[in-house]
């Protein structure tokens, strides 16, 4: 627990710090009208690596090379079944049309569509999944067999997803950030369930960062096909758009459903076996 607390610790100083001093940089704003140089762009990427940086250097200082080869070794552990790429490529925009369908049934009306060119997502996912390393080999990698091993994988998802959730607060108060102006509680309780999500898919594909780093790039990118909810004045608001709420409640309804997967399973994220299935589906 001392080494996963100083994970998060250190995690948390060091994102935060580069942050912070991008957007003052910039002149306080990542929009348009930003003063937003190279140097801005590089501290913003370094804090966004800082999971796995982080956790590279606790695990080589504590474990040693070959404990920290083996962590690298799973950004590179490819699961044979293809319904695993399926569904960490279809995951988001399912809920998102359970969403969408729910919102033309309660209001009469769809949810608007972004202008993003449809064409350029695939290969949007492909170039940004390596990217993911940065996050993944912290949280997913690192952090979240500890707190397995600690509090169980269903318990560690939902801990995991809140101290990931928090990790972004920053770009609440930053104009011009993707998450400006967007509800703070829920955005909470959809990354926490987009995180008990990626746990369960980590144990079922025998600890696979590529798989989980592809969800994550698929998710940041699907995100982008729907339109950003109305700015609000207070992240911590409660008060956002009705699209939000729905989406945040189908994740938590999938949540749910994988959390009970997780409890009725043996697992060991320790380990290179691929895990056991759950009961249920054997």
């Amino acid at each position: 627990m001392r080494a996963l607390i100083g994970f998060f610790v250190l995690t948390f100083a060091a994102s935060w710090s580069f942050w912070i001093g991008a957007a003052l940089l910039s002149g306080g704003s990542f929009g348009p009208s930003a003063r937003f140089m190279a140097i801005d762009r590089l501290l913003i990427y370094i804090g966004v690596f800082a999971p796995a940086l982080v956790s590279l250097a606790l695990t080589a200082r504590l474990q040693g090379r070959e404990a920290m080869r083996a962590l690298l070794g799973q950004v590179l552990r490819l699961p044979q079944q293809a319904r695993w790429y399926v569904f960490a490529l279809g995951f988001f925009p399912a809920v998102k049309l359970a969403a969408a369908i729910t919102e033309r049934v309660v209001t009469g009306t769809w949810p608007n569509l972004a202008d993003f060119p449809v064409l350029l997502l695939l290969p949007a996912i492909a170039i940004s999944t390596p990217v993911q390393a940065g996050e993944e080999i912290g949280w997913r990698g690192y952090a979240l067999p500890r707190l397995a091993n600690r509090f169980g994988l269903p318990i560690a998802g939902i801990v995991l997803g809140v101290i990931w959730a928090c990790w972004h607060l920053p770009f609440f108060f930053i104009p011009g950030s993707d998450n400006a102006g967007r509800s703070f509680p829920v955005y909470v309780l959809a990354v926490t369930s987009i995180s008990v999500a990626m746990a369960w898919l980590y144990w079922r594909t025998g600890a696979s960062l590529f798989i989980v780093m592809l969800m994550h790039a698929a998710i940041d990118n699907e995100a982008l096909l729907f339109s950003s909810p109305a700015a609000l004045p207070n992240p911590f608001s409660l008060n956002t758009t009705l699209t939000a709420w729905l989406t945040a409640g189908c994740l938590a309804i999938c949540a749910i459903y994988f959390l009970v997967q997780m409890s009725r399973a043996q697992y060991d994220l320790g380990s290179t076996r691929r895990p056991e299935r759950p009961a249920a589906t054997e």
